[in-house]
């Protein structure tokens, strides 16, 4: 009964062939209309339009953004830059075989590098930088013999740099800056001594970056990259490479060693992994002789057909093809797009059972702050610290991959935070049975800063203590905005972000962030419209710098609320800022905005503080200036050490012990 149907496959695959030979060039641009429909297929959001004629016009050659070769049988191009479009890149986009450009810089892309862009082998321009795009730069793109310019500035991209990129013997232009790579950049001339003699040297002793003889621009700075710099590369400008870890002198503005050493640790770690995991084989199951001949003489009938296919399609012909392709921007959950999701991207970070946390937070009783879409859980980990446990409230059904995503992404933002001043992330919790996805914070047992100006005792804030927290916070805003790349920050910058330690010592926490991974609505999850996920997370260049501005001002707000011990808002004071204008305008009248009961306050100080607050609070978002600069002002302008205080009174031992 087997021999009937595979003649009859046979037979089927003859009449498909036959329909190639006859019609060679609409199938070749039929496989690049199938490629644009994955491609349209892969985008969640387009809010320029720029893909709204695809579906309108029956000729891809007149698509927004789509060039055509001069027979109108291929896509040669596609530029769609600076189109704010959002979603993924296709992994059928390898199957445009005559594309030459693929410009899609400054969108909101996110995920990995599809490896199948190393099959385009007509490829010369590949531009996806300014981007969310995460994971490791593929090696087939080394495969890519007429690449000349390639720029993947300025993404997440992680891992090393793949030595195959040395095989792009055309290579005249790479930026790979502003991305999370690390390891040494792969390159070397072994003959050094004959390099010195003025001898060729032998080719089979050049690698990686070395062997690209047209280089001409390369950037490899802000990066995590380790080593020394390649002696060939030492032609390109000193900033090329600043912002590493390089060991040797040719570098500026090196990352600091605690940043370097952090990430060595979280690459041993990955190769320890690595190493210690094994691969399964599987056998095959053993076929029947007769059949095994049909299937081999089948193959080459299939093999001789196609070689004649191909033959023919290789003849210059001018054809049309009348394919629609339906665009859709606002996918269900029913037909989302499967996103695999890159499971390594969290090795190094600790992984808590929900069960250990179970038991840390008293079975999660212990509720410190809730919103719809999470719980605040407060606990103590066995033989270990106290700590703060966030817990999203979402259900599989309302989790598809993108989340997962996204999930796993702010796990890996988070856990490069070190820094005194901004509660440390401890690890994460992610179960499916029950679904379970948290995450674990160190916990200050202090309480919040508004706890104390507002319901505690105001006699423990000393004047001395309210500037050590405002420095500390500044601090950690510094160290977010500055040197973080690209910068973080806080979603919801008050008082009640600000935890205290023992030593009233300020750590910053961002809670409310995790309320924008799962914003559901009546209708479904808000990440299908705008205003959802994809914008608290994929932010553009502008977003970030507004969300930064943004910090800017309410740290103005919360210096305030610090000296005046004022709410932010009250029904019967309105709003803090307008009260405190009228003061801040009149040097005379700075003591008016200080809590009445505070002592030995320091006018210089409090001159300081409030040119700074001045400053945050400017109407004109672009004249407010950078931490570096606020941190400055408050570091050079407030003396907090203990002879300060003792000169400023004579009574001021009782302040002196409880502020040290």
């Amino acid at each position: 009964m087997k021999v009937p149907t595979i003649l009859l496959l046979l037979l089927l695959l003859a009449v498909e062939l036959e329909f190639l030979f006859l019609n060679p060039c609409e199938s070749a641009l039929q496989e690049d209309v199938s490629a644009l429909r994955a491609f349209t297929q892969a985008i969640s959001e387009d809010p320029m339009a720029k893909l709204s004629d695809w579906s309108s016009s029956r000729d891809p050659c007149s698509f927004s953004g789509i060039k055509c070769s001069d027979s109108k049988n291929s896509v040669i191009s596609i530029n769609l830059s600076n189109s704010s479009l959002k979603g993924f890149l296709a992994p059928e986009l390898g199957s445009l075989n005559s594309l030459q450009e693929l410009i899609l810089d400054n969108n909101l892309f996110y995920g990995t590098i599809p490896k199948q862009i190393g099959i385009l082998k007509s490829l010369w321009v590949l531009d996806l930088s300014v981007n969310h795009l995460l994971g490791p730069i593929p090696s087939e793109i080394g495969g890519l013999s007429s690449l000349k310019i390639i720029n993947l500035h300025f993404n997440g991209l992680t891992g090393a740099i793949p030595p195959e990129l040395g095989n792009l013997a055309n290579l005249v232009e790479i930026y790979l800056d502003r991305n999370k790579l690390n390891g040494p950049i792969p390159g070397s001339r072994s003959s050094n001594s004959l390099m010195d003699l003025g001898m060729p040297i032998p080719h089979s002793n050049i690698t990686g970056i070395c062997k690209l003889t047209k280089l001409k621009v390369a950037d490899f700075s802000y990066n995590f990259l380790l080593g020394r710099i390649p002696t060939c590369l030492e032609y390109l400008p000193r900033k090329s490479f600043q912002g590493n870890c390089f060991e040797d002198n040719h570098t500026i503005l090196p990352r600091s060693t605690q940043q370097c050493a952090s990430v060595n640790n979280q690459e041993t770690a990955k190769e320890t992994f690595e190493q210690s995991s094994g691969r399964t084989n599987h056998q095959k199951l053993k076929e029947p002789l007769w059949l095994l001949i049909l299937e081999i003489v089948t193959g080459g009938a299939a093999v001789v057909f196609l070689v004649i296919c191909i033959i023919r399609s290789a003849k210059k012909c001018k054809c049309k093809t009348t394919v629609v392709i339906p665009w859709k921007r606002t996918p269900t959950i029913n037909n989302q797009r499967f996103v695999s999701v890159d499971d390594g991207m969290l090795k190094t970070v600790f992984r808590y059972s929900r069960q250990e946390l179970e038991v840390a937070c008293e079975d999660f009783s212990n509720i410190i702050g809730s919103s719809p879409d999470s719980r605040v859980y407060k606990g103590t980990v066995v033989n270990g610290p106290e700590i703060a446990v966030i817990s999203l409230s979402a259900s599989i059904a309302q989790w598809p991959s993108c989340l997962e995503l996204f999930f796993q992404k702010e796990v890996s933002n988070l856990a490069r935070i070190n820094h005194e001043n901004i509660s440390k992330l401890l690890g994460y919790c992610k179960e499916n049975e029950p679904f379970s996805r948290m995450l674990v914070f160190e916990y200050a047992s202090n309480g919040t800063l508004h706890e104390h100006l507002h319901y505690g005792d105001s006699g423990q804030l000393s004047w001395l203590r309210r500037m050590k927290i405002a420095i500390g916070i500044v601090r950690g805003l510094r160290y977010l905005h500055t040197e973080l790349q690209p910068p973080f920050t806080i979603s919801e910058l008050n008082s009640n972000a600000i935890y205290l330690t023992e030593d009233f010592s300020p750590k910053l926490v961002d809670f409310e962030r995790w309320n924008t991974i799962v914003s559901r609505s009546d209708n479904g999850l808000s990440y299908l419209t705008n205003g959802g996920v994809y914008n608290s997370f994929l932010q553009s260049s502008d977003t970030i710098n507004l969300d930064v501005q943004c910090n800017t001002f309410d740290l103005g707000v919360l210096l305030l609320e610090l000296i005046s011990g004022r709410q932010p808002h009250s029904k019967d004071g309105g709003c803090i800022i307008n009260w405190a204008m009228e003061y801040l305008q009149q040097p005379d009248k700075l003591n008016m905005l200080v809590d009445s009961d505070l002592k030995n306050v320091k006018s210089d100080d409090l001159f300081v503080i409030c040119g700074v607050i001045s400053l945050c609070i400017d109407p004109e978002p672009s004249k407010r200036p950078s931490m570096q600069i606020l941190c400055g002002m408050l570091e050079g302008g407030i003396d907090t050490s203990v002879t300060s205080i003792l000169k400023e009174s004579s009574l001021a031992w009782a302040e002196l012990e409880l502020s040290v």
